[in-house]
């Protein structure tokens, strides 16, 4: 298939794959919850966004050359998407945390007030009465994402 000989594209999406793979296991030697379901999340150790736009930067050099505006096109959305998972997407994060801390203060003083259950809210599932609370990056992930894009893309660059 002609998609596969595009390296820059096979070292990317394969370090967005692998990153999110090895949080599995990193959140267990980091003694975090883990599951299978962090694999397909957002957040955590390594940032497969970092991984991505740093596989795809590390590809385009090693076929490119530093000097390609193509290298100056991937570096410049790299910076942004790293930026991004570190700030608007954390910053989410946080107030996800702080809305899930309100919804249990309601819910503690609904209780202590009133014996009134309110049927709407009793049948909706724990879970999905949450805010998502880990959707962006701490600076260490993105070092790692950053660090495992390079080793991914020089991997791969191997058989190209």
């Amino acid at each position: 298939m002609i998609l596969f000989n595009n390296y820059p594209l096979v070292a990317a999406f394969s370090a967005i794959v692998l990153s999110q793979i090895i949080k599995v296991p990193v959140a267990l030697l980091l003694k975090r919850p883990s599951s299978v379901a962090l694999a397909t999340s957002t957040g955590g150790m390594p940032s497969s966004h970092s991984a991505g736009v740093t596989a795809l930067i590390t590809s385009m050099i090693a076929e490119y050359g530093i000097q390609s505006p193509y290298v100056a096109i991937a570096s410049t959305f790299g910076v942004i998407v790293m930026f991004d998972s570190m700030g608007v997407r954390r910053q989410s994060g946080e107030h996800g945390i702080l809305i899930n801390e309100l919804l249990a203060d309601f819910e503690d003083l609904r209780k202590t007030f009133t014996q009134y259950k309110h049927d709407n809210l009793e049948d909706i599932d724990e879970e999905e009465r949450h805010s998502r609370e880990h959707l962006g990056h701490k600076p260490i992930e993105v070092f790692f994402g950053i660090l495992s894009g390079i080793l991914i893309a020089l991997l791969i660059g191997i058989f190209y």
